[in-house]
């Protein structure tokens, strides 16, 4: 079992930068692959990118690649989503979640955070 808490989302103006946080509970959080996704107003849940066990190898969306990066730490049990360049289009609810390997789609995860909401204004 593992729970997720996300933080680090706000308001922020097009072209700034935020860093989201995912912090797990549990010992086996660096077993889990981690991914980022988002849910648009009025849209689905879509990815944003994901990363693996121990972090050497990460993919994204064509739609933050070069401006979002993930990264994870497994001593802190936390991973990252370091976010440039904001456009008002990535204004959503971000959620993180936990799986057995590194993927595109929200059923291929077993565990969710409750989201945290990031606004971006033109």
């Amino acid at each position: 079992q593992v729970q997720l808490v996300e933080s680090g989302g706000g308001l922020v103006q097009a072209g700034g930068s935020l860093r989201l946080s995912c912090a797990a509970s549990g010992r086996t959080f660096s077993s889990y692959a981690m991914g980022w996704f988002r849910q648009p107003p009025g849209k689905e849940r879509e990815f944003v990118g994901a990363i693996n066990w121990s972090g050497g190898l990460s993919f994204y969306a064509n739609s933050v690649k070069g401006r979002f990066t993930i990264s994870r730490d497994n001593a802190k049990n936390t991973v990252y989503l370091q976010m440039n360049s904001l456009k008002p289009e990535d204004t959503a609810v971000y959620y993180c979640a936990a799986g057995p390997a590194p993927r595109r789609n929200t059923y291929e995860y077993d565990y969710w955070g409750q989201g945290t909401q990031v606004t971006v204004s033109s």
